[in-house]
């Protein structure tokens, strides 16, 4: 199909396609998307969330996922992986993969900082849609325990609560959902971004920016340096976000053209000859790697809604074509690889595509 047949209605009857088979993997008993792990659900519930956003027709039923995930989950709580899962611990289709500490658990507060903000954040996308007060007040009460990871060695906060690790991605999570916050309860808003600001300013000056203006994985403990690991793409986008809603809390424009300048050198870094995106791992991601391009992909979607350029309106759509053309199964599923082919899917490369399928019906003319 020639790229100037698809309108933007297609792209949104696209996107619901793969929302709808995504849907198919989640289990009303544990609150959580069978073949994805605990926070990749939390992805999960995002990109339901953002479509039902483009979608009101979705949104009693998306409705009854938030309050059931909310009610269930917690139970469920399983244990995060570093990055990416070595062969043997892959999600392999069709199997529920739940923790060790399966049943113990009566929230969202984990020995992991970032995941915790993935479920903050996914929340307060809920609450975005719904108004519903509980997704907000459950957001914030993660955030409290995230606030207790800030001073780590290297500064800002930590990535797990062993202290092993000062990882970016742990501090972008923190940052952007500490924005969105600022953003949304009445009477803090000063509590929430004096905690965002002063994330920025350290994140800012932490070498984690490098001279490609990538963002590397974390910082090295005994330097205090960028450790110079892989630029994974997830790492490019969740800044972005959070760079948004501070820039909208702020006033301060300059940090939406950092934004501009990180998501170019991302763009440039992880895109193919084709221009689609490419995870360093791809075709071979496993675990929650497969989640990471759909991250970026949302996030991007963020920036071009705030600060249109035409440099990201031709990436989601040389993506969301590609991935519709290049990667797609029976029944609307999706694969790890934006460029294709298809192998397999579970919930977490259902979620990554679905995501680059809503930012473009986002804003795609």
């Amino acid at each position: 199909m020639a790229h100037s047949a698809l309108a933007t209605n297609t792209y949104q009857a696209h996107a619901k396609a793969g929302v709808e088979t995504l849907q198919g993997w989640y289990n009303k008993s544990t609150g959580l998307w069978d073949t994805a792990g605990w926070w990749v659900s939390a992805n999960c519930m995002t990109a339901l969330a953002d479509m039902t956003e483009l979608d009101s027709s979705m949104l009693e039923s998306s409705t009854s996922v938030f309050e059931n995930t909310l009610s269930r989950a917690p139970a469920y709580k399983s244990q995060p992986v570093l990055r990416i899962m070595s062969p043997d611990q892959q999600l392999d289709t069709g199997k529920t993969v739940h923790g060790a500490n399966e049943g113990s658990s009566t929230d969202f507060i984990n020995g992991f900082y970032d995941d915790e903000g993935w479920w903050a954040l996914g929340f307060i996308k809920a609450y975005d849609v719904t108004h519903d007060a509980k997704y907000l007040t459950a957001a914030t009460r993660i955030f409290e325990d995230m606030t207790t990871g800030w001073g780590a060695t290297c500064g800002g906060v930590w990535w797990d609560k062993a202290h092993t690790a000062n990882a970016a991605i742990a501090n972008e999570i923190f940052l952007s959902t500490a924005a969105h916050l600022a953003r949304r309860v009445p009477g803090k808003k000063g509590y929430y971004l004096h905690w965002a600001e002063k994330e920025w300013e350290w994140f800012r000056d932490s070498g984690l920016i490098n001279d490609q203006d990538t963002i590397n994985d974390g910082l090295d403990l005994a330097s205090c340096r960028n450790n110079g690991e892989t630029v994974w793409s997830y790492n490019q986008g969740v800044i972005l976000g959070g760079l948004v809603e501070l820039s909208r809390a702020t006033y301060d424009t300059s940090m939406i053209e950092t934004a501009h300048k990180i998501a170019t050198g991302a763009i440039k870094a992880l895109s193919d000859g084709n221009g689609v995106l490419h995870e360093s791992c791809d075709p071979d991601c496993t675990g929650d790697g497969t989640q990471f391009k759909g991250i970026f992909m949302r996030n991007l979607q963020r920036l071009q809604e705030e600060s249109p350029r035409d440099y990201i309106r031709d990436f989601l759509r040389r993506n969301a074509d590609s991935i519709w053309e290049n990667d797609r199964g029976d029944g609307n599923k999706f694969g790890a690889a934006f460029a294709g082919p298809y192998a397999t899917a579970n919930a977490s490369t259902q979620s990554a595509a679905s995501d680059a399928l809503i930012a473009a019906a986002a804003v795609l003319e």
